[in-house]
């Protein structure tokens, strides 16, 4: 009788844990689905704790031969804002900027080619989709002139920027662009062999 009623409460433990809609996490594709180019932001302040999360999914992402050349400056003060602000029109008033460098001395190269921009974009890819996790939007934008933003942000002679990543809580009204639901049928972009 003792070992039933065991086996019952591990049971209804079990089924507790496994209803409890905090423990519940969307599946990749449903974050892959529910994210987009956030253009408009709230101006409200994002969390540390947030800004942790995505940096630490930034930091888990690969690189080529694992030698993490990515160095992100989070771009959240007033000066730095308004600096960005002057420097692109596509910061769209987020509260946070990420501003995803590679370092020079630090990628993998091969036959001239190096692995700076591949190695930032799944370090940003990491950051965007934890950020959507989170509640948060984000924006990709290499609309900037790499070496004037360098420039203004003192950034050291091997750090080249990538890209930008507005990011904070979007805007009541922002809405995905019209072109995010356009996607072409697998038969278009792939093949097999």
């Amino acid at each position: 009788m003792k070992k039933i009623f065991f086996l019952a409460c591990v049971s209804a433990l079990l089924c507790a844990c496994n209803n409890n809609p905090a423990q519940e996490s969307k599946s990749f594709m449903d974050l892959a689905r529910q994210r987009y180019a956030v253009r408009e932001y709230a101006q409200t302040p994002v969390e540390q704790a947030k800004l942790d999360s995505i940096l630490e999914a930034g930091r888990l992402a690969p690189t080529a031969k694992n030698v993490q050349p990515q160095h992100i400056y989070v771009l959240q003060s007033r000066e730095a804002i308004a600096k960005i602000n002057e420097l692109t029109r596509c910061a769209y008033g987020a509260p946070v900027v990420f501003l995803v460098c590679y370092d020079t001395n630090a990628v993998w190269t091969r036959d001239g080619a190096n692995s700076g921009d591949m190695d930032c974009s799944i370090v940003g890819t990491h950051m965007m989709l934890e950020a959507t996790e989170l509640g948060l939007g984000t924006c990709w934008v290499k609309w900037f002139n790499p070496e004037e933003v360098a420039a203004a942000f003192e950034l050291p002679a091997n750090y080249k920027p990538s890209f930008l990543m507005p990011c904070g809580y979007a805007a009541d009204n922002a809405q995905p662009h019209a072109n995010h639901f356009n996607r072409k049928p697998l038969s278009e972009t792939v093949s097999y062999k």
